[in-house]
């Protein structure tokens, strides 16, 4: 069972469209996993459109032709967009001899996925690119991994696609989704299940124990 949903307002900032694509990615990807937070999507976008239809009763009818050329057009851009090769995948994706099935979100972004890096230790990452400066990043963990204690620079928006890690905090398996910042210093790790996640970051990590200090000049090659 989700047991860690994405908080109200970043649900809210998702359904009305005001996140970066990489972050909507990585909670569009929980939602596709999560009936929890479906309902309440479905919840914020009535509450939305009531204030839209609201907000329109008061509009003059230029005002009011003004908004839908706005939004007519906006789609119009929506569509001319390069679309994802979808015929050309299966909404899965192999590693290490094991295959992870994709939620419908990510999968339809698979053909941007570029070539699995290693990185340290039992770990591989695969950026996945939106067209724009922002990128995600498929993150693989096998068993008996662990990356160094860190914290964060930044905030790292990230979820469990497949399998289970954990940290100080607490055991994170498929669809849970975690927010971290600089108040959080951790040390994720896998035991006998390896770990396929989701994450975006808008600054590198900086480790903060023993010799993985020493990793910190390089954290933006690795883990950004």
């Amino acid at each position: 069972m989700i047991k860690s949903h994405p908080a109200q307002n970043l649900l809210r900032n998702y359904v009305a469209g005001d996140l970066n694509s990489a972050s909507a990615l990585v909670v569009a990807t929980h939602v596709d996993m999560c009936p929890h937070c479906q309902r309440h999507c479905r919840a914020i976008e009535a509450e939305l459109s009531a204030e839209v239809f609201q907000n329109s009763a008061q509009l003059g009818d230029s005002d009011m032709q003004l908004m839908l050329d706005a939004i007519f057009s906006s789609e119009s851009a929506t569509e001319q967009r390069p679309l994802t090769a979808e015929t050309n995948h299966d909404g899965m994706i192999s590693l290490e001899g094991k295959r992870f099935k994709l939620p419908r979100s990510l999968a339809r972004q698979q053909a941007r996925i570029g070539p699995w890096n290693k990185m340290i230790g039992n770990m591989w990452r695969a950026s996945l690119s939106l067209g724009t400066e922002e990128v995600a990043n498929l993150i693989y963990m096998g068993q008996h991994c662990s990356v160094p204690e860190h914290t964060h620079r930044g905030s790292e928006l990230q979820v469990v696609i497949n399998g289970t890690f954990s940290d100080e905090y607490g055991q994170y398996s498929d669809g849970d989704l975690l927010l971290l910042d600089g108040t959080h210093k951790h040390t994720p790790h896998t035991n006998d299940e390896d770990c396929l996640i989701l994450a975006v970051m808008d600054a590198p990590l900086h480790f903060t124990s023993g010799i993985s200090r020493l990793l910190n000049p390089f954290s933006n090659l690795f883990f950004r």
